[in-house]
């Protein structure tokens, strides 16, 4: 099971109520899409890969090398 640690976020209320409504298209919570906008971020630049669609485990891609 995932680990998940609490983070305080600063974020411009626009932004939010944006991210809000693309969450609700996608019956998800802000919190969840947040998580998964910032994975997909990792996974595009290469810092991370993506292991299993279903259960998402971050790995980094410095042990690769």
């Amino acid at each position: 099971m995932t680990k998940r640690k609490a983070y305080p976020l600063r974020i411009n209320e626009d932004i939010l109520a944006a991210v809000q409504r693309w969450a609700d298209d996608e019956l998800r919570s802000a919190n969840a899409q947040i998580e998964y906008l910032l994975r997909q971020a990792l996974v595009k630049s290469g810092r991370v890969k993506l292991v299993d669609k279903v259960i998402t485990q971050v790995v980094d891609t410095k042990d690769d090398k």
